[in-house]
């Protein structure tokens, strides 16, 4: 088994550990284990005492880092109710920004959106009247801000047709931000035992909307919207708790609960929470405020590694040498807690020996930082520079040592098997 290594930064004590490998798909998942000790002065009573919460999930994280500070059954399908709204969003932002939509294109409102999510079916509408014109602008402040059903249908149908074949482009988005829980038959999230998520998907979704529609997310905080002469405020309740929120939206589902997704800023730290499967509307606002003000009181980021710091090394097969360097493109922080003794787990996770030639920029293993048992940050590791293949001296020597090494686990398995 090879031996890895990592580099970190001098102003971190650092204990390091011995590589540790496995069999995945024919290639050894090598592994490099080190401990952090971040935070100077413990404090018995430690700031990363989590809040008392009632909802049976929930996650927070933070926006710039993605450290995860508090999470339950996070990666747990459940019914997303009208949630499901943030995805639908995602899509047509998409659509607008790419210049394939225009906020003034008018979409008609069929008789389907009409019954199905307007003012007939009894759910949350924005009260457009069927056979009408709506410009998209107004349909997406229909569809956030009294999270609209029939909004979000015209939305779909405007743009793919029907509403089916919109959720396809909910899916294929999905996928494309790399959500493992959730599947999406509705663009409404009117009630499906089909259509899902997850706390921890509905917090990449939200945190995609911030990053690449920072001028169309402003739309989320918006106090009120008026149609049809009838005047609607928005419905989610973190707006009104001076916490600094600026977004998103609230959900409901009889068998599911009650969900929420908020985002508010203090003293420039963003934070995103996700509440789902709360019993009350007072219950997922308390639980969502709780995270919130703990974890703007309780964390504060520091830089792990600067954009461009070599962070350590993978191990390559076949190269001109033996190892190639692996760096962030963008700086690597976490959230610790401002008054506590932290302890922090990193691994430098890979399949290899990689073989050569690799190029620079070529995205090679990922920086996984563990809080405890707790995944708390996750980043893609890529080559510092290029490394070509080697002579074919080198690359028969390393070719012999690896079938050697894959024998000899082989011969392994089957005595402790």
């Amino acid at each position: 088994m090879k031996l890895l290594r990592i580099l970190f930064p001098r102003r971190h004590p650092v204990q390091s550990g011995p590589a540790t490998g496995g069999h995945a798909g024919g290639t050894i998942a090598a592994t490099l284990l080190a401990a952090l000790l971040l935070a100077a002065g413990f404090s018995p009573a430690s700031a990363q005492t989590a809040p008392d919460i009632a909802a049976p999930q929930a996650i927070l994280l933070d926006y710039d880092s993605g450290s995860v500070l508090f999470e339950r059954a996070a990666d747990t399908s459940s019914a997303p109710a009208s949630i499901t709204k943030l995805m639908t969003m995602a899509v047509v932002f998409g659509e607008i920004t790419s210049g394939r939509l225009s906020p003034d294109q008018e979409f008609k409102v069929s008789e389907y959106a009409w019954r199905r999510g307007g003012a007939p079916s009894g759910g949350s509408t924005m009260f457009a009247a069927v056979n009408s014109m709506i410009k998209v602008s107004d349909l997406l402040r229909g569809a956030i801000i009294p999270s609209g059903n029939d909004g979000a249908i015209v939305l779909a149908e405007g743009i793919s047709g029907n509403e089916l074949a919109f959720t396809g482009k909910m899916n294929q988005e999905a996928k494309r931000l790399g959500l493992t829980g959730s599947a999406f038959v509705n663009a409404s999230g009117l009630a499906d035992p089909d259509q899902k998520t997850t706390p921890r998907d509905m917090a990449k979704v939200a945190i995609h909307i911030i990053r690449d529609y920072p001028d169309l997310y402003k739309i989320y905080s918006e106090p009120d919207f008026l149609w049809n002469k009838i005047r609607q405020n928005n419905r989610n309740p973190l707006l009104g708790m001076s916490l600094g929120a600026d977004g998103f939206m609230t959900g409901y589902q009889k068998d599911a609960g009650f969900n929420l997704v908020g985002s508010a800023i203090q003293n420039g730290q963003r934070l995103v929470v996700v509440i789902m499967g709360a019993k009350s509307e007072k219950e997922r606002a308390e639980d969502a405020r709780k995270l919130l003000e703990w974890g703007f009181r309780s964390f504060e980021s520091r830089t792990l590694f600067e954009a461009g710091q070599i962070v350590g090394e993978a191990t390559l097969y076949g190269g001109e040498r033996n190892g190639a360097p692996l760096t962030s493109d963008t700086p690597i922080r976490v959230l610790i807690p401002r008054n506590g003794d932290e302890k922090l787990v990193a691994r430098i996770r890979f399949e290899g020996p990689i073989p050569a030639p690799v190029e620079k920029g070529e995205v090679l293993a990922r920086l996984m930082v563990y809080r405890g048992e707790q995944l708390s940050l996750e980043v893609p590791l890529v080559a510092a520079e290029t490394v070509p293949a080697g002579p074919l001296w080198r690359r028969a020597m390393d070719g012999a040592y690896e079938l050697m090494v894959s024998l000899l686990r082989q011969g392994y398995a089957k005595i402790t098997g």
